[in-house]
């Protein structure tokens, strides 16, 4: 049974930081492109961070650019990003997602998706 599975969510004070994991199981993690995607009360999911099955290459969103960090450990098969100076705006039900090319997972497709952990930033 496929099953990625996000953790780490919570309430933080804006300037804080949270770091989200993504457990995976049930397929080879380490032969899917990864990506982080959220959704804001009101607005559409957005994908704002991808990453290569190696993990050799990144892309962010310019609204997290500079202050998260996607990255992968295929022999824990999991992927995590790391959430720095966050704002209120980043206050969303956060996603994880494989996708067997990067090309595909950058148009916003993907194979497995995870249930979402929710990100408040308020203090």
């Amino acid at each position: 049974q496929v099953q990625l599975v996000e953790s780490g969510g919570g309430l933080v004070q804006p300037g804080g930081s949270l770091r989200l994991s993504c457990a995976a199981s049930g397929f080879t993690f380490s032969s899917y492109a990864g990506g982080w995607y959220r959704q804001a009360p009101g607005k559409e999911r957005e994908l704002f961070a991808s990453i290569t099955r190696a993990g050799y290459i990144t892309n962010y969103a310019d609204s997290v650019k500079g202050r998260f960090t996607i990255s992968r450990d295929n022999a824990k098969n999991t992927l995590y990003l790391q959430m720095n100076s966050l704002k209120p705006e980043d206050t969303a039900v956060y996603y994880c997602a494989s996708a067997s090319t990067y090309a595909r997972l950058l148009t916003g497709d993907y194979d497995y998706g995870g249930q979402g952990t929710q990100v408040t930033v308020s203090s």
